[in-house]
């Protein structure tokens, strides 16, 4: 009778402890997308404020800009692009979620530069990474040309490689970049959330280049103006050579709005890319991102590129030649990480 009481009292405490969990993580942590994809919360909500959380065990990179002036932050990294000391900076505009004081403010100006960067190769080769970062555009964001990308380098590299026009073998590189999309000037600068992606199994474009395909979620994601904002993405390879079980996904404040899966359906597929579709299109053939199991997942590349060629792309002219963003809060794991929880 006891043991029957026990477990009934334990069966119950589960069930409110997971409940619990679900609040903390908003509306959907406990809830799945697709069935396969966490949402709200994940290894933060172990770490409020993001305090301790580069010491979980799955995390491979973490940076929150707090650590000393710029040249210390530049030697957490790889490689820094910084041209003339002009691009990069601390500061004081920081995400309200966080607990920190500073953060990276990249500035780009035409006719001086294109931008800069931070580069770092992660401490191993993963075959599924989750990429977190917090960022912000100002009141005049403009359109740019390249952001932020994750990806691998066969042999790794302490710089990122080119490849612009070229489609890998699938054992040498694979990138995945996440970036605002003016899509020929459809809206505003900054633009839409939209993945750039080079794999061996991408299309050829118009021109017979193989630039990189835009993959964009079903739903228009705006990247907003004078505003905070967590984006988080995850890739995942192909389990074998031959697997076409390759996976692509974005988060916005710790909301799924994008799931890159075999069997979901899309949009017409060319050398520009594709668009996720709710209800009609093709089942997505899935991603076969590499041809060898020796290829890994081993950078990251927090990158504010700006030329001309977005404004022509959108038949605009540059307003202003100076183009800025601020970033914050950078965590890279093996598991869903998730909004910072505040304390």
């Amino acid at each position: 009778m006891h043991s029957r009481v026990w477990l009934v009292a334990v069966v119950f405490s589960s069930a409110l402890i997971a409940c619990a969990a679900g609040l903390w993580s908003g509306s959907g942590n406990a809830a799945m997308r697709s069935g396969t994809l966490p949402q709200g919360f994940g290894i933060s909500a172990r770490y409020p404020g993001d305090v301790g959380i580069a010491r979980d065990p799955s995390v491979l990179f973490a940076e929150d800009f707090e650590e000393g002036d710029l040249g210390d932050v530049i030697k957490r990294w790889d490689q820094a692009s910084n041209e003339d000391g002009e691009v990069l900076a601390l500061s004081g505009d920081v995400s309200p979620a966080g607990a920190g004081r500073h953060s990276m403010q990249m500035t780009a100006t035409l006719g001086e530069n294109t931008g800069g960067h931070l580069y770092t190769r992660l401490p191993r080769g993963v075959d599924q990474v989750y990429a977190r970062f917090y960022v912000k555009f100002p009141k005049e964001a403009q359109y740019i040309h390249h952001f932020v990308h994750l990806g691998g380098y066969n042999p790794a590299t302490p710089y990122p490689q080119g490849g612009a026009g070229e489609r890998p073998r699938g054992d040498e590189r694979v990138t995945a970049g996440i970036e605002p999309a003016g899509e020929y000037g459809a809206y505003p600068p900054p633009g839409v959330w939209n993945f750039y992606c080079y794999w061996p199994e991408m299309k050829i474009s118009a021109d017979e280049k193989y630039w990189g395909n835009g993959l964009r979620p079903a739903e228009d994601v705006i990247a907003p103006r004078d505003t905070w904002q967590c984006v988080e993405v995850m890739m995942k390879l192909n389990s074998t050579p031959d697997a076409h079980d390759g996976e692509l996904a974005l988060w916005v404040d710790g909301e799924l709005k994008g799931h890159f899966v075999k069997g979901a359906r899309r949009g017409a597929w060319s050398g520009m890319g594709f668009q996720l579709t709710d209800t009609d299109g093709t089942p997505f053939e899935g991603f076969r991102w590499r041809t060898s199991s020796d290829l890994k997942i081993n950078f990251f590349w927090l990158l504010h590129y700006v030329t001309e060629g977005p404004y022509r792309m959108n038949k605009v002219e540059s307003p202003d030649p100076i183009n800025r963003v601020w970033f914050d809060d950078i965590v890279v794991a093996t598991k869903y990480i998730g909004p910072i929880r505040k304390p």
